[in-house]
């Protein structure tokens, strides 16, 4: 593991694993980077550099300067992990609020992107559809423990035949890390006006949109959404998957993102 000094002070924690062309993850709201835990060492076992940070407000990076924290600013965050691990570009995979920072990096540094896995996401909080039960969730979530908000949110982020021991497993690496009430809501601020949808014609990194079918909390039709956007995006949907798509179906998420490397590495 290492540290990342930023400008404003901001200490951003990262790591990596495995050697080869690099790929760096990017996790979703309030989320710590050990939740790859079910991606990242498939991506190390099969050839790949995999570089993952916690994000400002989230894991082991926790509160930082600078609230609240833009889109812009985690993008530049991942920039400053790629230049730290001394690579000029990598394949950005961002899953949810991480698929907001992926877009921007592709649309503002493209040269610093080799391919784009835009995840269970989104091209913008205004621009974006929503199921109102999940939205009532995430305005909620302040006033909830993280262990009253991750039972609250099973049937938003977990497809109904996901195995509650696998849930727990999720919980086992996530809670110990959660972000603070402060930092959770800085990152929802930061990244609330944010939008990329005007602008991801003008997108030329190769792009695969991924999202599941079920997914409850950014419903599948933003995922669409952006792959109609972006010119000559791929687009894969998952059936019985919610929106921690990932968890629903993990052999296949790592086929899935190990084809998509595969046919983009130089």
């Amino acid at each position: 593991m290492s540290i990342v000094e930023r400008p404003d002070g901001a200490r951003i924690w990262w790591t990596d694993e495995g050697r080869g062309e690099p790929v760096v993850l990017v996790m979703g709201l309030g989320y710590p980077s050990d939740m790859w835990f079910r991606v990242s060492p498939a991506l190390a076992a099969g050839g790949y550099r995999v570089l993952r940070l916690d994000n400002r407000g989230a894991g082991r990076t926790g509160d930082v300067p600078g609230a609240p924290y833009t889109v812009e600013t985690m993008a530049a965050d991942v920039l400053a992990v790629l230049d730290a691990a001394g690579e000029e570009s990598a394949h950005v995979i961002g899953v949810s609020l991480g698929g907001l920072v992926a877009q921007e990096i592709g649309l503002s540094s493209p040269g610093r992107a080799r391919s784009l896995v835009l995840a269970c996401t989104h091209p913008g909080v205004a621009r974006a559809e929503w199921d109102r039960e999940a939205l009532a969730l995430l305005a909620d979530r302040g006033n909830l423990t993280p262990e009253e908000a991750a039972e609250r949110s099973i049937p938003f982020n977990y497809a109904p035949g996901t195995p509650r021991e696998r849930i727990e497993e999720d919980w086992a690496v996530r809670l110990p890390l959660a972000c603070t009430a402060a930092g959770y809501q800085a990152q929802v601020n930061g990244t609330s006006a944010w939008s990329g949808l005007d602008r991801l014609p003008s997108l030329r990194v190769p792009t695969l949109v991924v999202h599941g079918a079920q997914d409850r909390l950014v419903p599948v039709a933003n995922g669409r959404r952006i792959a109609k956007a972006v010119p000559r995006a791929e687009l894969t949907v998952l059936d019985e998957a919610n929106h921690l798509f990932f968890t629903d179906q993990p052999e296949r998420t790592t086929e899935i993102l190990l084809d998509w490397l595969g046919r983009h590495s130089h």
